[in-house]
């Protein structure tokens, strides 16, 4: 028996040193005063980041993305609230297959999708490419995950105490907005989370959908071409790997702090 825990615990450290592994080396050779990310390092510097600090483009593309990002993330959820409050509250005539097609673009290749709104935006609407279809792509796509989170969130506290919030004379808005919405808060902000991070990442919505203005991902793939810009790159996600570290803990944070409560009632 204590073969194999220790079995276990060493295909643990291998798997998580596989994983995670090459991230933790982008702070390395952010950190690198030289060009190239390679060992032995020349020597540690901060000028990278004021490289980073001075590129303005990519100063302008990060922008892009984290104004996208919020966006989406708020109107994913908000747009997911109705949604999985009549799914999981309602016996909605063919809510199953409602559910299934609006959970397919987990499944369907984001290319697929992407090649698919380029069609219809161009040829179908004439709408032309800008951050404003960029980000009717994303929220395409975060949807689906949005609605997961809040859904298992609701299906997660007795609607009985709805009922008793209507047996005491609220009104159906009273009750979301009394009850309802403070109990699934903490799937709410898990949700926002998800879509925000969700969007910041996608690539490939991003780059078909992008026309003049690109986002971060978009511009980072067209740099990796030009090896004086790698340093630069890195320091930068650097920055976005902290950021997502602290995102990531806050999520799983606010996740216990709602299952933290044996009564599903509690927050």
């Amino acid at each position: 028996m204590a073969k194999r825990i220790d079995l276990l615990w060493i295909y643990a450290i291998l798997f998580i040193m596989f994983l995670y592994g090459p991230v933790l080396l982008m702070p390395v050779f952010a950190l690198n005063d030289g060009t190239f990310a390679t060992f032995p390092l020349k020597g540690f510097t901060l000028k990278n980041f004021s490289a980073m600090a001075a590129n303005t483009s990519m100063i302008l593309a990060f922008q892009n993305s984290l104004r996208i990002a919020v966006s989406v993330a708020v109107l994913s959820t908000a747009l997911g609230i109705p949604a999985a409050l009549a799914l999981s509250r309602f016996r909605l005539p063919g809510g199953a297959g409602v559910q299934s097609f609006m959970m397919l673009p987990l499944v369907i290749p984001s290319i697929v999708i992407a090649v698919a709104l380029l069609v219809i935006l161009l040829k179908i609407l004439g709408i032309q490419l800008s951050l404003w279809t960029v980000a009717s792509g994303h929220v395409l796509i975060c949807l689906p995950f949005c609605m997961s989170v809040l859904m298992s969130r609701l299906e997660g506290f007795d609607p009985a105490l709805e009922e008793a919030s209507g047996d005491l004379g609220c009104t159906p808005w009273q009750t979301f907005w009394r009850l309802t919405f403070p109990l699934a808060l903490p799937g709410v902000i898990s949700s926002l989370l998800m879509g925000f991070i969700i969007s910041f990442d996608e690539f490939v919505i991003s780059f078909f959908l992008s026309g003049t203005e690109t986002t971060l991902p978009v511009y980072l793939f067209s740099q990796l071409r030009f090896p004086n810009k790698l340093p630069g790159v890195l320091a930068l996600g650097s920055l976005i790997l902290v950021g997502s570290t602290v995102l990531v803990i806050a999520a799983e944070v606010i996740r216990k702090r709602g299952a933290a409560s044996s009564n599903p009632g509690d927050l």
